[in-house]
């Protein structure tokens, strides 16, 4: 909880370190907490968890589900679009739309911006594909990072001090694709990024592949992956078609990102 002491309250709104806190609280919580297990850590009035709660779900920011638990809303993923991405103050998801919207309307399939955000992979941006059996793609999906052609794309350009506490948690097996063992995923990670793209072949889902490519800012940092899913089974020059066009979006996207304003 938000320190309410200090030598600044008198200058801070004590109902919007409120709010923070319940955030906070939700934040840590993936499959969300009820009004009463957010009292009960909170220790504020019942009362008052509802209230910020009702507001916060006014305005999207929170999202109360069939059980009554209430997880961080939709509306947050448009403003962390907003935040600046490394040094320079750039609206990725604004620069990357129309590029996300052009591949998908030359391939037909689905196409996703994906972030690295702690410990999953967030889709930040998406747009939709028209072709018959096209995969259906959104915001705000949440993966892990260890399987599937962007989660490791991203992982790939971490340096060491971030990328080892990824490599030593348990890897989960969601399909017999899933590489499990850390040696062999940092040895995987390694050639991807010598590679400079990546393939799924059904890690997370066994009917579904990806390719993904990186994009990068002015500074040369990965700040996101752009991948495009399709359904196994897809003719072998088709794919090579998806992976050609998802390496020169991506390059292209890459070459749309404005450097610092100069102040």
């Amino acid at each position: 909880m938000a320190n309410y002491g200090d030598a600044t309250a008198k200058h801070r709104i004590p109902v919007i370190d409120r709010m923070m806190d319940v955030l906070g609280q939700l934040e840590r919580r993936e499959g969300g907490l009820t009004i009463r297990e957010l009292v009960s850590q909170l220790h504020l009035p019942r009362t008052t968890i509802y209230r910020i709660l009702n507001t916060l779900q006014m305005h999207e920011m929170v999202h109360r589900d069939e059980n009554g638990a209430y997880r961080l809303g939709r509306r947050l993923l448009g403003l962390a679009a907003h935040v600046a991405t490394g040094a320079s103050e750039v609206d990725l998801v604004a620069v990357a739309q129309s590029h996300l919207d052009r591949l998908a309307h030359e391939l037909g399939e689905g196409v996703k911006l994906s972030v690295l955000d702690k410990n999953a992979v967030l889709v930040l941006a998406a747009a939709q594909g028209k072709r018959e059996y096209a995969l259906t793609v959104a915001p705000g999906q949440r993966m892990e990072p260890h399987a599937g052609a962007a989660s490791k794309l991203l992982l790939s350009y971490l340096p060491e001090t971030e990328l080892a506490p990824h490599l030593g948690r348990p890897l989960a097996a969601y399909t017999a694709k899933t590489t499990t063992d850390p040696h062999r995923l940092r040895a995987e990670l390694a050639r991807l990024r010598r590679q400079g793209w990546a393939q799924d072949k059904g890690e997370m889902v066994l009917s579904i592949h990806a390719f993904a490519a990186p994009v990068f800012d002015t500074r040369s940092e990965m700040v996101a992956a752009l991948s495009v899913p399709f359904l196994a089974g897809t003719d072998p020059d088709r794919m090579e078609d998806i992976r050609l066009a998802t390496i020169a979006t991506a390059r292209a996207l890459t070459t749309a990102i404005p450097g610092p304003v100069a102040r």
